[in-house]
């Protein structure tokens, strides 16, 4: 099991639940050795260019998982000079061919500020509601994906059969109001809104899968698709017609907090932007 940095935020051993040590795969003080960290910036235009490549390469890695459904989802992040603005993927572009030169930025009123692409009015309901009613959620994704929309079918929430479900222990939510409705009621978007501040995700009852952070676009992507793997896998074993075994609550608990940090859910993601931004390297156009 990989351990979250400790309480007060050193990264070396930590005990397991008895007491004993356990090797952390967190060791930057060794030298020589390469270990990703979240970076810091000290100019704003670096930070917008680190953002926006990295809301791409989060467009892409779902065009990967193959969470494109024509023009449905959308993945937002804010601007750092700009909060009450936000980047997001341009209308009816593929995920795979969204690029930095098609971004759109945009306000809560639904107005393209910059880019030459329009907005999607349901990207816009959803994302803006929570944006404005959270100014502490920095990024949010939401896409039509086959597993975790037929898991919201059933208007349950996960059971905690496993680690990755685990990640989301108490921390995600089933939303039942505007159920089904084409997603461009401001009533739904509130609904989601009122939740999504309390939860990392959310299980939109006929609709679909939503992911936030307060952090980065990296984490809410890689929760995201964490998400859609534990509805498949919820999915699965519900077909089998097997009664699974379940976590605790405190071993449920314990893999939230050691496994399940939005800083574990960036550096997952760090493998798939390093990977897109290897292979697809007109990302940056």
């Amino acid at each position: 099991m990989y351990d979250a940095p400790n309480r007060d935020g050193t990264r070396g051993l930590a005990p397991d639940s008895a007491g004993r040590e356990r090797i952390s795969i967190y060791q930057p003080e060794q030298a020589g050795l390469t270990f990703p960290d979240r970076p810091v910036f000290d100019d704003i235009a670096d930070e917008r260019t680190y953002r926006k490549q990295h809301l791409v390469a989060a467009c892409r890695a779902f065009a990967i998982h193959g969470f494109d459904f024509g023009f449905a989802g959308h993945l937002t992040i804010r601007d750092p000079e700009r909060p009450e603005l936000y980047w997001t993927n341009p209308m009816c572009v593929h995920f795979s061919q969204v690029k930095m030169s098609n971004l759109i930025l945009a306000d809560h009123r639904g107005a393209v500020v910059e880019g030459d692409y329009a907005l999607n009015r349901a990207g816009f309901v959803l994302h803006a509601a929570v944006h404005e009613e959270h100014p502490e959620v920095m990024a949010m994704c939401h896409a039509h994906t086959i597993h975790g929309t037929a898991w919201c079918a059933t208007g349950r929430p996960l059971d905690m059969i496993s680690q990755d479900a685990a990640a989301f222990y108490k921390c995600h939510a089933v939303i039942g109001a505007s159920a089904g409705a084409v997603a461009v009621e401001e009533e739904s978007g509130y609904s989601v809104a009122k939740e999504m501040g309390k939860n990392r995700g959310i299980l939109h009852q006929n609709h679909g899968l939503l992911t936030a952070s307060q952090h980065s676009i990296d984490d809410a992507a890689f929760w995201f698709i964490a998400l859609e793997r534990a509805c498949q896998q919820q999915l699965m074993v519900e077909a089998s017609g097997i009664k699974p075994q379940l976590l605790s609550d405190s071993t449920a608990q314990y893999s939230r907090e050691h496994v399940g940090s939005d800083y574990i859910g960036w550096l997952h993601f760090q493998t798939l932007y390093n990977h897109i931004a290897k292979t697809q390297p007109d990302m940056f156009e």
